[in-house]
C-alpha cells in the first residue's frame, strides 16, 4: 500500500475533524450547553418543589408548567395527580368559549349575530336596548346580562328554558349592550344556545364533535349542575392533564385560525367600565384588588389596581374553586393550578400557589 507523506495525512486529518464539526460531531460545546440546561432546570424544579410543599392551601392540589421546549415540570400535594376529576366552575369559560369561536371559525354562527337570530323563543322585543346584543357581546360579559336565575344550577332544568328564563329575568334592566363588564354566567349560557340552534343539535353533541376533532378533554365533561342543563360558564369537570393538554394546543395554533385568535385575545374592556369584577373584589371571598381587563371567555391579568399593562401578555380564566389556568405569552408557558376549595373563598387560592413560584417558573422557562 502506498504511504502517504505526514503532512498529507495531518491535512486529511484536520479536515475530517473540521467536517464532523460542520456535521454536528463536534459535540463538546453542545453536550455542555445540554447539561448546563439540565442542570438549571433542575436546580428549579427543586425550588419549585420546595415552595409548593409549603403553599397555603387548605385542600391537596396539582400544579403543573410546560414551556416553550416540551419541558413539563408537576408538583402534586396529597392524594391529587393530573389525572384527578376537578370541578371548573369559571376555569370552563375559556373553553367555551374556544368551542364557540370555532364555530364562528367554521362559519355556523357570526360574532356580529343577535340571540333571535338563532332563537326562535327569544323573549326581548326590539323596543328593550339588551334586543341590540351580540354574540361578541355575550363572549365578552358586555352583552348588558346582569341577572343569573337560579335554572342554572338547577340540574332538573330544561336548557333552553333556562336561556329564556335569563332574557326574562334581564329585560328592561336599563342597560345597553357593549357599554359596560358585569361578570355572571348568562351571558355565555345564551351564547350556548345559539351554538346549540345555529347547528341544530345539543351542546353535548357540540362537545364530542369538539373531542373528536382535537382529540382533547377525553376524560372530561360538560355534566354539573347535569348533562342536559350545563352550566357552559361553570359546568365541566376535567382533569389538569386534559386541561393542560387544551392550552399546549391553544397556545400552539391548532384550535384557532389567527382571525379567531385575534378575536380570543382582544381586550374587550379597554374603554368600558367593569361593573363587576370578583378578581377586583371577590365573589363569596376575598378578591385581589387587581384592574384585570376581559377577553372573550379570558381575563387579561394586570398587577395593579388600576389596568397599566399590555393586554394579552398574560391570560386565565380561574375558577371560584380555586383552579387557576394561564398562559404566559411573553414566556412562552402555560400550566394549571387545580384544587377543589370552597366557593368564593379560595377564588384566589390556586393564583397566589403559583404567584409563591411565578419567579422561579420564569427563570425555569429561561433554562
Amino acid at each position: 500500500m502506498r504511504a502517504f507523506p505526514a503532512c498529507i495525512k495531518f491535512s486529511l486529518t484536520a479536515a475530517l475533524g473540521a467536517l464532523a464539526a460542520g456535521c454536528g460531531g463536534g459535540s463538546a460545546d453542545g453536550s455542555a450547553a445540554a447539561s448546563a440546561a439540565r442542570s438549571c432546570s433542575a436546580q428549579r424544579e427543586a425550588q419549585m418543589d420546595t415552595v409548593l410543599s409549603q403553599a397555603v392551601s387548605a385542600v391537596d392540589f396539582s400544579f403543573a408548567v410546560e414551556r416553550q421546549d416540551g419541558r413539563r415540570y408537576t408538583f402534586n400535594r396529597g392524594g391529587s395527580t393530573l389525572q384527578t376529576s376537578y370541578q371548573s366552575k369559571s376555569a370552563s369559560k375559556l373553553v367555551s368559549a374556544v368551542i364557540i369561536l370555532r364555530l364562528v371559525q367554521q362559519g355556523d354562527l357570526s360574532l356580529s349575530d343577535h340571540p333571535q337570530d338563532h332563537i326562535n323563543s327569544w323573549p326581548i322585543d326590539s323596543g328593550d336596548p339588551l334586543f341590540g346584543m351580540t354574540l361578541a357581546q355575550l363572549l365578552s360579559f358586555t352583552s348588558g346580562l346582569t341577572q343569573d336565575p337560579s335554572c342554572l344550577d338547577a340540574a332538573g332544568s330544561n336548557f333552553e328554558n333556562c336561556v329564556i328564563s335569563v332574557a326574562e329575568d334581564n329585560a328592561n334592566n336599563g342597560k345597553v349592550p357593549g357599554q359596560e363588564f358585569f361578570y355572571a354566567s348568562s351571558h355565555l349560557q345564551v351564547a350556548g344556545l345559539m351554538a346549540v340552534e345555529a347547528r341544530g343539535v345539543s351542546w353535548q353533541a357540540i362537545f364530542s364533535e369538539f373531542k373528536s376533532q382535537t382529540g382533547l378533554f377525553a376524560a372530561s365533561s360538560y355534566d354539573a349542575p347535569s348533562s342536559s342543563n350545563p352550566n357552559l360558564a361553570g359546568g365541566m369537570h376535567f382533569t389538569g392533564q386534559d386541561y393542560m393538554d387544551f392550552l399546549k394546543a391553544l397556545k400552539g395554533g391548532s384550535l384557532l385560525n389567527a382571525s379567531s385568535m385575534g378575536e380570543l385575545l382582544a381586550d374587550r374592556t379597554a374603554s368600558i367600565p367593569i361593573a363587576f369584577s370578583p378578581i377586583f373584589s371577590g365573589i363569596g371571598g376575598p378578591g385581589l384588588g387587581e384592574d384585570w381587563h376581559y377577553g372573550f371567555g379570558l381575563w387579561h391579568e394586570c398587577r395593579s389596581a388600576t389596568f397599566n399593562c399590555v393586554a394579552a401578555t398574560r391570560v386565565s380564566s380561574p375558577g371560584a374553586l380555586g383552579t387557576y389556568p394561564f398562559w404566559d405569552r411573553s414566556r412562552g408557558y402555560t400550566g394549571i393550578v387545580v384544587l377543589n376549595g370552597v366557593f368564593g373563598t379560595d377564588l384566589i387560592t390556586g393564583i397566589n400557589i403559583e404567584r409563591s413560584v411565578r419567579s422561579t417558573v420564569e427563570m425555569w422557562a429561561a433554562c
